[in-house]
């Protein structure tokens, strides 16, 4: 495997250089002697399952933890002392935009902005047309066409994501002239929940970022995205540094055997429905938000795929179905029984057998200042009433054997679950809605921001599912994950069905070019 030369007489000094990084929590080494080196003007990739060292490395270098005795770290050439103080990373030209981005919905783009130099520097009066004239050509500079008075709040979430990372940029630059360097922008897992048309915008503000002369530390779990956007990427696995590499000489199998640490069989299901199995589910004249008299059926155990370009109403599907969103009309058939969809409600789905896993885990699926234990067994917790209240003893000892079952990790049922990585949060979700074999399991992007490992024990739950006899229904703009788990696709635009795929022609580059085809239509 190629590698750069990052050294040698005469080479230029990295823009961020760490040696013999290490951390332990508690006895436990998080980090193990890490080395990684960002050059000038470079995307530098870091992978790594959850719990790999990721998140660990990064607080180092913000300051949130201190690393153990003997680590080096500089700066364009400049030794730093370690650890750092809280805050220091901003005179060293480091910036960071975390997933949840950290900024403030009700206050305006151009107050987002600001809000640091307006709370840290002394000033007598805020000139609002001259600030807001900066944040214009800050914007035009970086081709971003976004009104500095519109509250963050109703931006889309792409353009939430550019202005976090437009104001990184300006706190890097703004302290050049200290740290004497283009600076450094860490960028920690911000596409997740971007659709694929956001996720495009945000790489091209990216490269315009690296060409005037910064570097991006580019956090992911999704290596096609590291392929298509990094220079080099270094992969963590057990807090050890198990590979850098080149991106262009490498491969997504030579990526996901450094993360795993073996080769890795991708899951893939037969696509084959045998078509003599129960018609069971049977939708007709869907009408609600963008999607509009949409028909289509399903048979049993069998994981129906539904996608298309952002906007073009397939991501309302679950939602409709499950009472979620109220639809306009419509009907459910489901083993035989007819449900009117302008009626329904999550409740009435519920006990007909429908659940729903949507995209927002922790906001819309489960409670993540909960203990494993009581979300995992919210919809069954009527088996455990006894005549002086719930039998903890018994609900825990349920969860554990669902944790073993859909190998949670930490398998620790008194854990709050938002203490666990995301993989393993959408473990316990998938857990907690496949425990009943319900009769129609509806999915909304349900591999987002979950590591590549985690990703396979996700599909063969899916699968198991469908085995056992549900109906599975998955929205998502991942076309790999919809080749690997489907046996049919539906794909839409402008709230209709355009295309359906079966068999073969499931593939990544047939959805891919059916979604694209549908803007001709």
């Amino acid at each position: 495997m190629a590698m750069l030369d990052v050294g040698g007489a005469g080479a230029e000094a990295p823009a961020l250089s760490i040696r013999g990084l290490s951390k332990i929590f508690g006895g436990a080494r998080a980090l193990d002697n890490v080395d990684l080196t960002v050059m000038p003007g470079e995307v530098h990739g870091l992978l790594g399952q959850n719990g790999s060292g990721k998140s660990t490395l990064i607080k180092v270098l913000a300051g949130v933890h201190d690393p153990e005795a003997g680590a080096e770290l500089e700066i364009y050439g400049r030794k730093v002392k370690l650890p750092l103080a809280a805050g220091e990373y901003r005179k060293l030209g480091l910036a960071f935009v975390h997933q949840n981005l950290g900024l403030v919905p009700s206050l305006s783009v151009l107050e987002n902005l600001r809000v640091e130099s307006f709370a840290t520097e002394p000033r007598w009066h805020i000139s609002w047309k001259r600030e807001t004239q900066a944040a214009e050509e800050i914007f035009k500079k970086y081709d971003l066409s976004i009104d500095p008075s519109t509250p963050v709040g109703e931006l889309q979430p792409v353009e939430r994501a550019m202005v976090a990372i437009v104001r990184a940029v300006a706190d890097i630059q703004s302290g050049q002239s200290e740290h004497g360097g283009q600076g450094v922008l860490i960028l920690d897992e911000p596409t997740p929940f971007l659709p694929a048309a956001g996720i495009a915008q945000l790489f091209d503000l990216v490269r315009t970022i690296v060409a005037d002369g910064a570097s991006v530390i580019f956090v992911s779990h999704d290596v096609d995205e590291v392929l298509e956007i990094t220079d080099r990427a270094t992969v963590l696995r057990d807090g050890e540094v198990a590979g850098t590499l080149v991106t262009k000489d490498a491969s997504k199998d030579d990526f996901v055997e450094r993360i795993i640490g073996r080769k890795v069989e991708i899951f893939h299901i037969h696509h084959k429905v045998e078509t003599d199995a129960a018609m069971d589910v049977e939708v007709r004249h869907l009408t609600g938000g963008t999607v509009e008299d949409v028909d289509f059926y399903m048979r049993r155990g069998e994981i129906l795929g539904l996608t298309g370009l952002i906007g073009s109403g397939f991501s309302e599907i679950p939602y409709l179905l499950y009472g979620a969103v109220k639809a306009d009309s419509g009907e459910l058939i489901l083993s035989g029984n007819h449900h009117k969809l302008a009626n329904t409600t999550p409740g009435r789905s519920i006990e007909n057998g429908i659940v729903l896993v949507p995209a927002d885990r922790l906001g819309g699926a489960a409670v993540g200042g909960l203990p494993i234990t009581d979300n995992v067994t919210q919809p069954v917790v009527r088996n455990f009433l006894g005549r002086f209240g719930l039998a903890r003893t018994n609900m825990e000892t349920h969860a554990h054997k669902l944790g073993v079952d859909h190998d949670v990790l930490p398998n620790a049922p008194a854990m709050l679950l938002d203490a666990l990585s995301g993989g393993n949060q959408q473990k316990v979700v998938i857990a907690k809605w496949l425990q009943n074999n319900p009769a129609l399991c509806l999915l909304d992007e349900p591999t987002q921001g979950v590591d590549v490992g985690a990703r396979q024990q996700v599909y063969m739950a899916l699968a198991a599912a469908s085995d056992a006899g549900s109906a599975v229904i998955c929205a998502s703009t991942d076309y790999e994950q919809l080749e690997q788990i489907c046996n049919r696709v539906l794909v839409f635009s402008r709230g209709r069905v355009v295309s359906e795929l079966s068999g073969n022609q499931v593939t990544k580059q047939q959805i891919a070019e059916h979604c694209y085809k549908s803007l001709d239509g």
